[in-house]
This record gives structure tokens, sequence and C-alpha cells, in this order.
């Protein structure tokens, strides 16, 4: 909306005056600071001489907040929802690519774990709790590891098999759940050892690339949904330059014996 601005050749205060608005609403459009209707977007393209381009701005406004939404927004009548919605997804997805730097994979986690998890959530975020019926959701994505054409390419940092979701029992039941389904010919596991070099990338946010298609990314605030084919093409490169750093078969195998071992 600025460089519109800018390209009409109009300073923030006049487009002020022609839009009937503050300049301080001008400023909080501009700065990412507010988000604007469409009656917004409307009016601004008609003072900036452009009213042909408001269709295209409301539909990327319209787009940007589909995209980017706040975990406390979208969890806000509880997780289960959540993840319902997210289940066809995974279900239509062939080859899923999942880098985790936190915690296990949701389609890999078992009742135990996901149950801690997000109770945790829940706890952290004030939402309503209906864990039991979000768990009960979440272990539907399992599903894709058994049946139909799904492929599954996951890299673990080692931290992860380390951090006591749940605590040592459930900890434990995870890790030999993760021994257990690395065996699958629908998972390719690897795990990024603690002493792995890392000469062109380091430690990232949770992603996950859905048939190169569209990325998910967690973060502590908000889910973020990538569809630009020049921001997946970034991630697919992390993940690859990922892999390369990974252990597999054996390998990442006495890495799960040592998570396992080291519970006591």
């Amino acid at each position: 909306m600025r460089d519109l601005r800018l390209d009409a050749g109009i300073t923030a205060h006049e487009l002020s005056g022609r839009c009937g608005w503050s300049p301080a609403k001008t400023s909080r459009f501009e700065h990412a600071g507010a988000v604007p209707t469409d009656a917004d977007i409307r009016a601004w393209c008609t003072a900036c001489g452009a009213p042909q381009q408001a269709a295209d701005l409301i539909a990327a406004n319209r787009q940007a907040d589909h995209l980017y939404v706040e975990w406390r927004r979208k969890h806000r009548s509880g997780l289960r929802r959540t993840q319902e919605e997210l289940l066809p997804l995974h279900e239509r997805t062939q080859v899923q690519r999942v880098y985790c730097s936190k915690v296990i994979p949701g389609f890999f986690q078992t009742t135990g774990y996901a149950t801690a998890l997000l109770g945790a959530i829940t706890r952290f975020q004030g939402t309503p709790d209906d864990v039991a019926e979000a768990v009960r959701s979440r272990r539907k994505r399992e599903r894709a590891l058994y049946e139909g054409d799904h492929r599954f390419v996951v890299l673990l940092e080692e931290v992860v098999l380390r951090y006591r979701i749940g605590g040592a029992a459930v900890m434990a039941g995870q890790l030999e759940h993760l021994l257990d389904v690395m065996r699958l010919p629908s998972v390719a596991l690897g795990v990024i050892p603690f002493t792995a070099d890392r000469p062109d990338m380091w430690p990232l946010e949770p992603f996950y690339v859905f048939d190169d298609e569209r990325v998910i990314v967690e973060t502590l605030s908000a889910e973020i949904s990538i569809t630009v084919p020049g921001e997946i093409q970034l991630y697919t490169r992390a993940f690859a330059e990922m892999g390369r750093m990974a252990v597999y078969g054996p390998s990442a195998r006495d890495r799960l014996v040592a998570a396992v071992d080291a519970l006591g």
C-alpha cells in the first residue's frame, strides 16, 4: 500500500485527507500496525488514482490473514478442531518432508506423548481443555503411515530425542514407538547428531513440506502457511542441507537406543 501511495506521488498526510481518516491510521497501515478492511483498501486505491488495483490488494490481504494465524485464535475453541482441519491435508499428501527441532512430529506421537504435549500447550495458551478429543484426532494422522501411497521423510535434531515431554516413562514409550515406525517402508528417518558440523545450515524452526505445494512453519505464537513457490524452494533447499548432516539406518537407531538408555 505504501508503494502504491509513493507511485501516486502523494504524501501520507494528503492520502489521509482524501480518505477522510487520520494520518495515524495511514501510518498504522503502512507499518503493519493494523490490518485494513476491504473498504479501507478501496478508499486507499481510489485516493491513489488506482481503483483497479483494489481487487488484487483485497485478495492478497485476505490471503495474508489466512496464512499467518495466531495459535490463540486458531485454538480459541480448543485443539481438536485444528487437528481435524489438518487431517485432509495429511491424507492427500503423497510425500511429506518434516524437520523437527523441538518435538516429535504429530503422526509419530504416542497417546501419552501427545497428551502431555497438547496439555502443556493448552495450559500455556489458556485455551479450552479438549486435550483427550484432540489427541484422538491427532492419532488419526498415523493411518497414512500404514495405508495408501504415502512417503514420510523426517529429520529430527538429536536433542528432540532427549527432551522429556511427559516425563521419563512417557518419553521411553515414545522412543520405543519411533524405533518401531522407522522400520516401515513408508518412513525415512534421519537424526542430526549433536556433534554434526553445520557449515551451511543452522537449526531452524520446525517445518512441514507437503508435496512441494505448501509449507507449514510452527512458531511459539503462530502457524505460518507458505504457498509462494520461491519460499517453498527455500525450505526444500534447507531440508536437503539438513539431510546431508543427518545419520540414517543403524546409525540413527543407535541414537534412539542411546536416548532410551539415558532415561535410566
